[in-house]
């Protein structure tokens, strides 16, 4: 059974019970909040910033008017009740801004802030209704022979690198939370640091269920991760962003190890980036071409052939060949 929520997709609408949840709370500054891209072309290019990309209305509730705020689809599938407490809530916000008359980056910080606030009050109602799904399993006594795996659709930016949205083999974008609970087999407050992808998803659930993995079937059971002889686990994982089209971001495929990541950008940046995450976590400098770095630029490349071919990824294959 699969229950798809997009409570935090974008806009980041609260239920109505939730509404100012955290607006007490001042959120601070990511480190790299005020990004300059030095040496990263394809992130010069994005159009994600909460400075310039995040829209007052649309994103931040902040209407100047009954009849703009009337257009969006979010607020006119509202019944009454939903909609006066929306706007009982928005509107003193609205007000108070427009008295502040903020520019430059007060306004950016306090844009940061109302995101903030309202997607993790949109979180609260995630959370609330996952709590809902686990109290029927134990309710109704299927919880010892039933998994439950969390994840989300992809990594997210909450300011980090003075971004919102996704897309990137960056850090913030490319690791996906997942959380399992698998009683008998995985020990309640059990972490990982293994790579795993979620193409395993459907081995694992198959390998639990005693069903045959189908040979052409890509990814691979979690299980043995799991086992009192654990398994070992991969030392490389692989990322292929295909669009070109959403936030400007330049379409790009890569690897990552335990210590490095190697990328290509191609179509509208045609360029690598190599990340030493050991000692640059936030993946600010951009080593390819640098000096000393010549050895492991050409082990990851070798490793990135092996992974383009062994997902049979045919486009990737092309860039590399025809020097795209």
């Amino acid at each position: 059974m699969v229950i798809g929520h997009k409570a935090t997709h974008r806009t980041w609408l609260p239920d109505t019970a939730d509404l100012g949840r955290f607006d007490k709370v001042t959120f601070p500054l990511p480190h790299d909040f005020y990004d300059k891209y030095t040496n990263r072309e394809a992130a010069k290019i994005q159009d994600m910033t909460i400075a310039k990309t995040m829209i007052m209305g649309y994103d931040l509730k902040m209407f100047t008017s009954e009849e703009e705020e009337n257009k969006e689809g979010t607020v006119k599938r509202m019944n009454a009740a939903q909609r006066n407490r929306m706007d009982a809530y928005y509107k003193p916000i609205y007000e108070d801004l427009k008295a502040k008359n903020l520019t430059g980056n007060a306004l950016t910080e306090w844009k940061y802030q109302r995101y903030m606030r309202d997607y993790l009050s949109t979180a609260t109602s995630l959370d609330r209704n996952i709590g809902r799904t686990l109290n029927y399993l134990d309710k109704h006594r299927l919880s010892k022979n039933t998994i439950v795996i969390y994840l989300s659709d992809q990594g997210f930016y909450l300011g980090e690198h003075g971004w919102f949205d996704k897309r990137w083999i960056y850090e913030e974008s490319f690791r996906t939370p997942m959380v399992m609970r698998y009683p008998g087999k995985i020990k309640p407050g059990t972490k990982s640091n293994d790579f795993v992808l979620n193409l395993d998803i459907a081995p694992t659930v198959l390998d639990a269920a005693g069903v045959a993995i189908p040979k052409d079937i890509q990814g691979q059971s979690m299980l043995p991760l799991f086992g009192k002889n654990k398994a070992k686990g991969r030392d490389v994982i692989y990322y292929h962003y295909y669009e070109n089209g959403e936030h400007s971001v330049s379409p790009h495929f890569g690897i990552k190890t335990k210590r490095y990541k190697l990328i290509r950008f191609y179509t509208r940046v045609n360029n690598w980036e190599l990340y030493d995450l050991q000692t640059d976590p936030h993946e600010m400098h951009n080593l390819y071409g640098k000096k000393g770095f010549e050895n492991i630029t050409r082990q990851l490349k070798v490793e990135l052939n092996q992974q383009i071919n062994k997902f049979d990824d045919n486009d990737a294959r092309q860039i590399l060949i025809n020097g795209k």
